[in-house]
């Protein structure tokens, strides 16, 4: 993928994130892929989303920044959302969050193959009122 490619790939990947589509995922997750470091699978990660999906129904994803180096892609984001359920270990206050979340991606065949984030955990569960 040339980095435009790459660029529309991961803004069709936010944007089925938003609309919770998380079906799809299947588009964008290679079968195996490395989360965080420790290996992984589709499987998971669709898990890890559709369980963040039920604990936050607004969750949401907006890149602030993003940039391509061949088959990599590092995105500065800005998550949002209000738990309805317990979530983290917190218990729903009707609080809202805001943090910035980094993430770095890299690709093959047409999906990620690697895929870490990282957010300030910290300040989430304060604007949650932990």
């Amino acid at each position: 993928m040339s980095g435009t490619d790459l660029r529309g790939f991961y803004l069709r990947y936010i944007g089925a994130l938003n609309a919770h589509e998380i079906h799809r995922m299947d588009e964008f997750i290679g079968d195996g892929t490395t989360l965080n470091g420790e290996p992984g699978t589709r499987d998971q990660v669709v898990s890890v989303l559709n369980g963040l999906i039920d604990a936050v129904p607004d969750f949401h994803w907006e890149p602030r920044e993003i940039v391509v180096d061949g088959d990599r892609l590092a995105a500065r984001l800005t998550n949002t959302g209000t738990p309805a359920k317990e979530w983290l270990g917190v218990a729903p206050t009707g609080a809202s969050f805001e943090i910035v979340e980094y993430a770095v991606y890299q690709v093959r065949d047409g999906r990620f193959v690697h895929m870490t984030a990282l957010h300030d955990a910290g300040t989430l569960r304060r604007q949650l009122g932990a």
